[in-house]
Formats: structure tokens, sequence, C-alpha cells
């Protein structure tokens, strides 16, 4: 029933997890952070629907109608039905005062004309088959001719525009969409200017040391210490507005972080053995840092440049709501907020699609630069 335990010696120094690289390690981590894995999903998504959606969609981002302005993408419809059981479904736009017919499958058919208009009692007159209906535009009710109120049969999507149309009835989702496309390539081009600058100089001063260090980093903290908002502004004023100049604008201004990260990086790498290996054996400056120590700092700058992106995205909107961004008829997140704003009170959703855009898009990036700190940094790896 008993026997004796037994030791193996040998089996007590095998290790059964298998050994990880660091960038194995970097995976396994970020994999495990839910929300970095969130963003990076989100992020896919927007991508690709920035991408592809524009191409699928049946409207345009510039196709106007000027019959169906203003039509939200959920509104409460009416049914009418004359002697002949004919049934007419139609909606009421409070904002314009216009009645819409409806589709059985929710598409709107069309802006309804009245048959007569009461300019002193302020109603319009619909007539639907032997059937009339009341509008009156005061008290906002509508009633059938004998006083009647008409009672709403229930709440539908608009499958015409799924995001609803603008003043000037342009599709919503088809303008979000192009919008989206406008706003990424933006910041990732923007980002990419910040990269290549913020690593070329930053790496520069760091790895020159002395002197040429103490004057780089001087110029970058008489740059910092300009609101580099009101930099991007006066650039943008004098470039004029345009996608180009945006990039520019942004390009130019907020490398400085990434210049004091790589700085900071390269102080520390270049007192390593390696390095000075490298350069015994002749190794010129410029294979120093792209062979042996930006390759060692991609970390830090891999986290720097996440985080740039949503603040190239919020600068970028920010830029093309005041109108010194991307001009119309081109659409980025900016504008679309921007020619929200007179229609708030009446259309409240056509400033709440692309303001929620941003901010989902900025967490997204965020949460992903989180967990990549957290994936790259060594302390935490267990």
């Amino acid at each position: 029933m008993w026997a004796p335990a037994t030791r193996d010696g040998a089996a007590a120094e095998y290790i059964a997890a298998p050994s990880l690289t660091f960038w194995q390690d970097v995976r396994k981590r970020l994999w495990a952070n839910k929300p970095a894995m969130l963003g990076l999903g989100f992020i896919i998504l927007l991508v690709l629907a920035a991408i592809f959606g524009p191409m699928l969609s049946r409207h345009t981002y510039f196709e106007q109608n000027l019959k169906l302005s203003n039509v939200p993408p959920l509104f409460q419809t009416y049914e009418v039905t004359d002697s002949a059981g004919a049934t007419t479904r139609f909606f009421f736009n409070s904002g314009n005062l216009n009645l819409y017919e409806v589709t059985p499958s929710g598409e709107v058919a069309g802006l309804l004309r009245p048959a007569k208009k009461d300019l002193i009692k302020k109603q319009q007159q619909f007539k639907f088959g032997d059937r009339e209906v009341v509008l009156d535009t005061a008290k906002q009710q509508l009633s059938f001719a004998d006083g009647t109120a008409l009672a709403p049969s229930g709440w539908q999507w608009n499958m015409s525009n799924l995001l609803g149309t603008d003043q000037l009835g342009r599709d919503v989702l088809a303008r979000q969409l192009y919008g989206a496309r406008i706003s990424l390539t933006v910041a990732f081009v923007a980002t990419l200017v910040n990269f290549f600058i913020g690593v070329f100089y930053g790496g520069l001063a760091g790895y020159l040391g002395g002197k040429a260090d103490t004057i780089m980093m001087r110029i970058v903290e008489v740059i910092s210490t300009i609101p580099l908002t009101l930099y991007v502004i006066l650039i943008m004023v004098v470039f004029n507005s345009g996608f180009l100049s945006v990039v520019l604008a942004i390009g130019s201004v907020y490398w400085v972080d990434m210049a004091r990260i790589v700085r900071g990086q390269i102080l520390t790498l270049k007192q390593q053995d390696y390095v000075a290996a490298a350069r015994t054996m002749g190794a010129s400056t410029p294979r120093i840092l792209v062979r042996h120590l930006l390759p060692n700092s991609v970390g830090p700058i891999l986290v720097t440049l996440t985080m740039l992106i949503p603040s190239a995205i919020f600068i970028e909107s920010f830029m093309s709501f005041i109108g010194l961004g991307v001009t119309p008829p081109e659409a980025s997140w900016g504008t679309l907020t921007s020619e929200a704003v007179e229609t708030l009170r009446a259309y409240p959703y056509q400033l709440f699609f692309p303001a929620a855009a941003i901010s989902l898009t900025m967490f997204a990036f965020n949460f992903l630069g989180d967990g990549l700190r957290d994936a790259l940094d060594p302390r935490l790896r267990t």
C-alpha cells in the first residue's frame, strides 16, 4: 500500500515551460492584455472600414439630395389607410417640419408635398387617397381632418441612410467612412514624419553628446516653449488649408517628444560594450545608430509612436473644425463636426457620430499604447 518516495536529481533540474524570446514574451503579454486587444481590434476594423467602406457604400461622400436633407437615422412612423385599402407609411421630421414617405422595408421614398397650406393657421393638409391628414406646424402635431389625433405606429430605422443625412442631403455614413480615411491618412503620414525627424534628431544628439547634444536639445526646448497648437495654426495660415498643409504642420512640430525619448535611450545604450566593440572595429556613426542603438530602443519608440497617432487625429480634427484643415467638399471627422454644430439643437445625431468616432479611436490607440508599454517593459517579465 505504501511505497518509498524517490527523487530524481536530473528531473529536478528540468525546466517544464519552454523558454521565450523577448518578442515572443511581448506578444504573449500583449495578447493577454484585454483592453489592448480590444483597442487593436477596433483599429483594425476602423482601417478596413476606411479602406473598403467608401467602395462598398451605395452613396458617395459628395452626393447631395436636398429633398432628403436632415433625415434622421431613426424615426417614428405613421400609417394611413384609405377606403380602397391602400396604406401609406410616413414619418414627421420635426426639425424641418416635413413629411417623408417610407416603404415597408424602411427605405425613405421621398418628400411628401402638401395638397394645401394655411399660413394663417400654420397648417398643412396632405391627401392619402380619400383620407386627409393635417399637420399643425405650430404644435407639431398630426391629426385627421375631423380632429382625431394620428397615433404613431412604431419606430423604424432608416435603411436608405443608416446614419441619416446632413443639411445638404448627403449620407452621413458615407461621409463618416471617407472622413475616417482622410483623418487616419493624415494621422499616419504625420506620425511617420514625426518618427523620422524625431528618431534622426534624437539619435544624433544622444550619440554625439557634448556641445552638439547641448545645442540640439536647447533647440528642442525652445520649440517646446511655443504652444504647439498655436504653432500649427500659424503654419496652416501661412501655407493655406489642405491635406498637405495639415501633414506638414503636424509633422514639423510634434517630433520633439520622440527626439527626447530616443536621445535618452541612446545616451544609455552607447555606453554598452557592444557599441565600443563596433566603434573599435571601425563602424561608422550611421551604422552604429542603425544596426546597434536604434534596434535596442525600439520598445520606447513603438510606444511613443502609438501615442502620437491619437494626438495627430485630434489636431487634424481640431484644425478642420476651425476651418484650417481639410477643405470642403473633402470630408474628415473635423469637418463633419464643424458642419454639425450649426444644426446641433435640431439634429444632434450629426455631431454624435463623428465625435464618437474621434473619441473611440483615441481610446483605442491609448489602450494599445498602454498595452505595448507594459508588454515591452522588461521589469514586468515573469
